[in-house]
C-alpha cells in the first residue's frame, strides 16, 4: 500500500466549503463556499483561484455540456457563464418554504441534476426537521420532487453499473441506496447500506471510486471513510487536520487524487486556534484507488 499523503492546496479558508468537482479540460477544481455566496475554480497547474459571487447561498456546482456551469443558488437551479460572471435561473423549488435553501447536488450519468434542500440552520446541523426534499432537474427543464421530509439533503452518487443511486440525509446518520433507472431517472426501494459509527459523526458529501466503494466526508468527524455498500462495512479511514470535513471528489489527471472540502463556521476560537487549516481544500494522494470523471448537465 502506498503511503497516504494529505496536503492543503488552497490556503484561503472557506466558511463552509462544499461540492468539489474536477474539471478535466481546465485541470481545475470547482467548489463553493455556501454562506459566502461564492463559487471557486482552483487551477491545479497555475495554483490560481478565480471566484464568482452569486446573490444567495450557493451549495453545489456542476459542469454543463453546452458550456459554463450549473449551480444550486438559494432555492434555484441556475446556469452560470464564468466568462462574464452572469447567471440565469433555470427553475426554483420549495416556493412555499421561505426558510429553505438547496444543499448538495450532483449530475447523474444521463445528465440530470439531482439536488436537495434543507431548512436554514440556526447553528451548524441545528435546524427545523423534515423541511427539505430531493429534486431532479431534467435536461428538458422539468423539475420533479423525488423524496420528501428530508432533514439535510446531502451526499449523492451512482454505482458503476448505473443501477443504484446512493444518497445521504445527514441527520439519519445513514448512507442509503435506491434502485435507479438510468433511462427514466426514477428511484425506488430505499434501504440503508451503512450506519455511521458514533465517532464518525454526521455523514456529509460523498463520491464513488472505480471499485464501487463509497467515500464519505464525516462532518464533525474530521475524516473521510471508505465504505463497501454491499457488505455495509468500513474499509478505510483517513483523518484530516480539521473536524468539519464536508465533501470529497476524485480529480487529477488520472482521478487518483481525492479532494476534500472543509468548514470553519461552527468552530469556536479555541478550536480554530488548534485547527489552523479549518476551511481549506485538501488533496489526498497515495490511496491506491481512482475515481470517475463527473457527469455534465445535459440541459
Amino acid at each position: 500500500m502506498s503511503s497516504v499523503k494529505i496536503e492543503s492546496v488552497v490556503l484561503d479558508s472557506t466558511r463552509c466549503g462544499e461540492s468539489p468537482v474536477w474539471e478535466e479540460k481546465s485541470n481545475s477544481l470547482l467548489y463553493v463556499d455556501i454562506p459566502s455566496k461564492k463559487i471557486f475554480r482552483w487551477n491545479s497547474l497555475t495554483k490560481q483561484v478565480q471566484d464568482f459571487t452569486v446573490d444567495s447561498t450557493v451549495s453545489s456546482v456542476a459542469i454543463r455540456q453546452s458550456g459554463g456551469y450549473v449551480a444550486t443558488v438559494g432555492t434555484r437551479f441556475c446556469a452560470l457563464n464564468w466568462e462574464d460572471r452572469s447567471s440565469s435561473d433555470l427553475c426554483s423549488v420549495d416556493k412555499d418554504k421561505k426558510n429553505n435553501r438547496f444543499n448538495d447536488g450532483k449530475i447523474d450519468p444521463a445528465g440530470r441534476y439531482f439536488a436537495g434542500t434543507m431548512a436554514e440552520e440556526i447553528a451548524p446541523a441545528v435546524l427545523e426537521r423534515h423541511q427539505g426534499a430531493l429534486y431532479v432537474l431534467f435536461p428538458s427543464g422539468n423539475v420533479e420532487k423525488y423524496v420528501d421530509h428530508v432533514d439535510i439533503s446531502n451526499g449523492l452518487d451512482w454505482s458503476m453499473d448505473h443501477k443504484i443511486f446512493y444518497y445521504i440525509d445527514s441527520l439519519s446518520y445513514s448512507v442509503d441506496a435506491f434502485d435507479y433507472d438510468l433511462h427514466t431517472g426514477k428511484i425506488a426501494n430505499r434501504r440503508s447500506v451503512y450506519k455511521m459509527e458514533k465517532e464518525e459523526h454526521i455523514p456529509d458529501g460523498m463520491c464513488i471510486d472505480t471499485e464501487g466503494k463509497l467515500w464519505v466526508a464525516c462532518y464533525n468527524g474530521g475524516r473521510v471513510i471508505r465504505l463497501d455498500p454491499e457488505t455495509g462495512t468500513r474499509l478505510q479511514t483517513v483523518k484530516l487536520p480539521t473536524e468539519k470535513t464536508t465533501s470529497c471528489c476524485f480529480g487529477g489527471k488520472d482521478y487518483s487524487e481525492l479532494y476534500v472540502t472543509s468548514a470553519r463556521d461552527g468552530l469556536d476560537p479555541d478550536k480554530l486556534s488548534r485547527q489552523p487549516e479549518a476551511g481549506r481544500i485538501f488533496k489526498i494522494t497515495g490511496l491506491g484507488v481512482k475515481g470517475v470523471a463527473p457527469h455534465a448537465f445535459a440541459g
